[in-house]
């Protein structure tokens, strides 16, 4: 543990438990949003070599690299959940917890006595989020389905490149991404309505028993995917059209596209608005394009799409990226470079923002993580530590639940934890 482990957590959840039950991206990177702005989140390993995020892509010292950051500020607590004691602990902890994140195949938490039904039945302002493929429900629900077929089957991957080519996915897992953003979301929403609707369980029942209303979050990846397609839906049910791959360019909406200036670099060039085309082929020196009536509008704009690119491309070429970049700038066309992370680490905005942190392995290495986002004026998240050893916080844990030494030592023998 780094030195900065030992900060107190702070921020507009400091004081919210939340129990991860998951792997690999969807349900921990929707835990991870809830740790870095002041929850207390114990993440649940096996303990057989964790989550196996820890060995994805690039390594130090056998650990990956994005563990640094997608388990930030988790506590590890290692529990073989296949086995009966390790399951009651499980469950102490959920019904102890303000959320519950999971991301197993439906029923696998039924399985183990932890389903939503069963602990709700306990506590009513149980709230749990459930990330999966397609759902708790329909005839989809028990198959695998992972990020890169939420992207498919939500209509991301067939918009996605050349349409004269297959279609090809975003370089990072994107669909699992979404999908957790719709948990905090959904997550965000059902805290606010249980502590609406009387607040946190008082841990008695019957008479005496004082809960707001929780509720289950169904998180489909195909379904957050599907959430982002904008209006792919009536445009297919009234003009039936079928949106396809236009490569760099956006569809419908001109001129809003990728091109190569004469140094080799991509820029991208947004000059869509109305009177945004005309200051752009302005500053292209295309005054004809730019006075022409038939271009004023964007729908008059769109049969000529390939006219507006052949003229935008042939001014790039004539460019560096830097000299197209202040001449579009100064006409207040959007513009940008296609970044790399190189490009990235050194831009005056970036730096401006902050948005990178500095911190240092339990080693001394010193390495930079992505800053917390969004930004909030008075409780911006922040990282207290790295992500955590494996097991890293089982006896402190545990010592909470009431066991003892001798106890926890036992469950250690015994391979509970």
């Amino acid at each position: 543990m780094t030195e900065s482990a030992e900060k107190k957590s702070s921020g507009p959840l400091a004081g919210i438990k939340v129990l991860e039950l998951g792997t690999l991206i969807a349900g921990p990177f929707c835990a991870r949003m809830l740790a870095e702005f002041g929850a207390e989140v114990i993440k649940i390993e096996s303990p057989d070599g964790g989550d196996p995020l820890r060995q994805w892509r690039v390594l130090k010292d056998g650990t990956s690299l994005w563990w640094s950051v997608q388990a930030r500020n988790k506590k590890s607590l290692t529990l073989n959940l296949k086995q009966a004691q390790a399951q009651a602990i499980a469950r102490r902890l959920a019904l102890d917890a303000d959320i519950i994140i999971e991301n197993y195949r439906p029923g696998v938490l039924e399985k183990w006595q932890l389903g939503y039904d069963s602990l709700k039945a306990i506590n009513p302002a149980t709230i749990m989020v459930r990330l999966s493929g397609y759902g708790q429900t329909g005839p989809m629900r028990d198959l695998p389905g992972f990020g890169a077929i939420g992207e498919s089957m939500g209509g991301l991957r067939y918009v996605s490149g050349h349409p004269d080519r297959p279609p090809v996915r975003v370089g990072i897992s994107i669909g699992d991404s979404v999908a957790a953003l719709h948990g905090v979301i959904g997550g965000m929403m059902a805290l606010r309505h249980r502590d609406a609707t009387g607040g946190r369980w008082n841990g008695k029942q019957g008479a005496d028993c004082v809960a707001g209303q929780g509720q289950m979050v169904d998180v489909a990846l195909y379904e957050s995917v599907f959430n982002l397609m904008e209006s792919l839906v009536p445009e297919f049910d009234h003009a039936g059209v079928v949106r396809e791959r236009t490569g760099g360019a956006l569809p419908g909406i001109v001129p809003s596209n990728t091109y190569t200036t004469g140094d080799g670099e991509n820029i991208v060039i947004a000059g869509n608005g109305d009177a945004i085309f005309k200051r752009l082929m302005t500053a292209i020196e295309r005054d004809d394009m730019a006075n022409d009536p038939g271009l004023a509008r964007n729908d008059g704009r769109v049969p000529r799409t390939a006219e507006i690119d052949a003229a935008i491309s042939a001014w790039c070429q004539r460019q560096t990226i830097d000299g197209a970049l202040t001449m579009l700038q100064k006409a207040d066309v959007p513009v940008g470079k296609i970044y790399s992370v190189r490009d990235m680490m050194g831009d005056p905005q970036f730096l401006a923002r902050n948005m990178f942190e500095q911190h240092a392995f339990a080693d001394g290495t010193p390495v930079k993580l992505p800053a917390i986002s969004p930004k909030m004026s008075e409780t911006p998240g922040q990282t207290n530590w790295l992500g955590p050893t494996l097991g890293q916080h089982n006896r402190e844990l545990l010592r909470q639940l009431g066991y003892t030494e001798s106890e926890i030592d036992q469950l250690e023998h015994d391979k509970i934890i």
